[in-house]
């Protein structure tokens, strides 16, 4: 079984998890499947909207699908939640990335 398909597994087991959908939301975009990523994002904010890092790689993959404008929506959400959570990091990144649009 691959790493995918394991992550895949887990994510379907444990659906109410948001670190599940995130580990198989990366491993999407680590294989360059943007849209199947995206989805996985998803899913995961929708386990947990305050996961951070789950805006700024959902970014990247709309980015690499060519969808810039989502991609700054996605941005622009994630830089007001993580710093509603105080997650400078992370926001300083999703910054960092929505300057590369201008």
């Amino acid at each position: 079984m691959s790493r995918l398909e394991r992550l895949q597994q887990l994510a379907q087991t444990c659906p109410d998890d948001a670190l599940a959908q995130y580990g198989l939301a990366l491993e999407h975009l680590n294989q360059q499947n943007w849209d199947d990523a995206s989805a996985a994002f998803d899913r995961a904010l929708a386990v947990d909207a305050k996961y951070s890092a789950a805006y700024y790689h959902k970014a990247r993959a709309q980015i690499a699908a060519g969808r810039s404008d989502e991609a700054r929506a996605t941005l622009n959400t994630g830089i007001e939640v993580s710093g509603a959570a105080g997650d400078w990091k992370t926001q300083n990144e999703m910054r960092e990335l929505l300057e590369t649009f201008d």
